[in-house]
């Protein structure tokens, strides 16, 4: 099974990128996280760790699978005999981003448990990535402030 959600962000992608990789930093900017902390060393790589806390799930570690700069990242957890997948793209459009999150849960159980979790984990990814729209922007916005300014 794999759900995905795209949002167009006005803001360059270098910046979406750090803000994508600034875990830590999710909950502030999102209902869809309680906690996440890292347990590596940062910046994130292929490998790296995080204890993460999500409303209504019980804490779970995700680890970093795959990750190409300004692209894309993905980790991943398992979960009732499945594992699950999260992704975060990341493409240029007209000087803005494109991010798509997608979730892949996959194993024997994948499909019952898709009949279960599919709708919160839609709106999940959605709240998720209006967050980092909003928390790009607003970053994007100080930023052009500050170079106006000075």
């Amino acid at each position: 099974m794999r759900l995905e959600h795209t949002i167009d962000i006005a803001a360059p992608i270098e910046l979406v990128w750090d803000l994508t990789l600034n875990v830590e930093e999710w909950p502030d900017h999102t209902p869809s996280m309680d906690s996440v902390e890292l347990l590596d060393d940062a910046p994130l790589a292929v490998g790296s760790q995080a204890r993460i806390k999500q409303p209504s799930q019980p804490m779970r570690v995700w680890t970093v699978t795959a990750l190409e700069p300004r692209k894309h990242f993905a980790w991943s957890t398992k979960m009732m005999g499945t594992r699950m997948t999260g992704g975060h793209h990341l493409s240029e459009r007209d000087g803005e981003t494109v991010s798509t999150l997608t979730i892949d849960v996959e194993g024997a159980l994948a499909p019952l448990l898709g009949l279960l979790i599919r709708g919160p984990i839609r709106k999940a990814i959605r709240q998720e990535n209006e967050g980092f729209k909003a928390w790009a922007e607003g970053a994007s916005a100080d930023t052009r402030s500050v170079t106006a300014v000075s």
